[in-house]
């Protein structure tokens, strides 16, 4: 990937293209010049098993984000007929990250719509992918962000800075993510209004185990 005329791209000390913006460990945007959590290169590239290994290091340590940039690097080089099954996946991986950050509305939306992408592969998904796992595990935790939010919902109080209509803005998000081609930005934070899974809607944050989301099919939690 050449850089455009004029503009001088970001680039890691491998010289691959990186973002400009550090982020912290759930991928939200820090000052330039703060130190943030490194990031997967944008023109990164893995094989699906390369990819599945990374992720899932990723996941057990935590980096729900960082391993839906590896997820994303996949799914874009994946053949057409098992593209959605890799963007599935890393929907899944932008739902975890949003329900670390707060965002349990958004989250749950996102991971019910990667469990609905990655179910169709069936217990004989391509690559060893854990398809039907994976669905269940992001469907399981959707449950328990929308029981958290209920929970809170009958405590709420109407107020101009806590609307609970449901016709209000609260809550909501965009289309989910990966969307486009090239579409890194699957997870960006409030501050970009362009963000394709919406804003960060401020909450408290979800304590997630996130090494219990097993890609491959036969691998236990360790």
């Amino acid at each position: 990937m050449s850089d455009s005329a004029g503009t001088k791209r970001d680039r890691n000390p491998d010289g691959k293209a990186q973002n400009q913006r550090p982020r912290d460990r759930f991928g939200r945007p820090l000052p330039h010049g703060a130190e943030g959590v490194p990031r997967i290169p944008d023109d990164a590239e893995f094989t699906p098993d390369e990819g599945l290994t990374k992720a899932q290091r990723l996941l057990d340590e935590g980096y729900a984000f960082h391993a839906h940039e590896v997820l994303e690097a996949v799914w874009k080089a994946a053949d057409e007929s098992d593209r959605e099954l890799w963007r599935g996946l890393a929907q899944i991986a932008v739902g975890l990250t949003h329900a670390q950050r707060g965002n349990r509305v958004g989250a749950a939306r996102l991971l019910r719509r990667g469990a609905e992408r990655v179910l169709p592969y069936g217990p004989d998904a391509p690559d060893g992918v854990d398809a039907v796992g994976s669905a269940a595990f992001a469907r399981s935790v959707a449950d328990r962000l929308d029981a958290l939010d209920h929970m809170e919902g009958e405590d709420r109080v109407d107020t101009p800075e806590n609307p609970s209509d449901p016709g209000s803005d609260a809550g909501s998000v965009g289309p989910a993510g990966p969307a486009g081609p090239g579409g890194r930005e699957t997870a960006q934070s409030s501050d970009d209004p362009t963000s394709p899974v919406g804003p960060d809607i401020a909450g408290a944050a979800v304590d997630i185990d996130t090494s219990a989301l097993r890609l491959r099919r036969g691998e236990s939690t360790h």
